[in-house]
């Protein structure tokens, strides 16, 4: 997902005051007060993290499980993914909110743009990860060994989900790209002047 609030120093380069109010020329660059909001969820970002680093491997171990037929590790696995993901939800609703007051801010343009791109990408990263909860969801409710048909049916949406998760996951990835291009090519358009 990237850091956030030191781009902003790229795109503050030139702002022209901290005041809220409108001079002269027009309203005030607040580019820098967006800056210290989008240092905020960056916070929010950081706890996101260290939830995925500290349960990354919970998808191996309901594969593991699923391929044990152990249906009350696969259950309790996959209860502890549900509300894993409820967490790092809420964390991700309140980065988004965060970048988009930012964006409603008088903020350099190109931030502005590269604020989108880092929201969309966190949107899309919330849609995969809703993916990968609801496939949980049905493993924890509907898992049941003895019953092949109800086994199988509840192992092919988990597939279909985690699949899903990938491709949404690397559209995300996509948009944060696309947001790192933006900040590096205004860098090197500073340098130039």
């Amino acid at each position: 997902m990237g850091s956030l609030g030191l781009t902003a120093l790229l795109f503050c380069g030139s702002c022209k005051s901290s005041g809220g109010s409108g001079g002269l020329l027009g309203p005030a660059d607040e580019t820098a007060e967006a800056a210290q909001i989008v240092a905020e969820a960056n916070k929010d970002l950081t706890k996101i993290k260290v939830l995925y680093k500290n349960n990354e491997q919970k998808r191996e171990e309901l594969k593991t499980a699923m391929s044990a037929d152990d249906a009350a590790a696969v259950k309790k696995i996959a209860d502890d993914v549900v509300y894993i993901i409820n967490d790092g939800a809420d964390f991700g609703e309140k980065a988004i909110e965060k970048l988009q007051q930012a964006q409603d801010m008088e903020i350099d343009p190109d931030y502005k743009e590269y604020l989108r791109l880092k929201e969309e990408a966190l949107k899309k990263h919330r849609e995969a990860f809703e993916q990968y909860r609801q496939a949980a969801r049905a493993l924890r409710d509907n898992y049941d060994p003895k019953n092949d048909q109800l086994r199988e049916k509840v192992k092919l949406e988990f597939k279909e989900r985690s699949e899903n998760y990938q491709k949404i996951t690397e559209r995300a990835r996509d948009y944060s790209n696309q947001a790192n291009e933006l900040a590096k090519d205004v860098l090197r358009k500073k340098q130039e002047n």
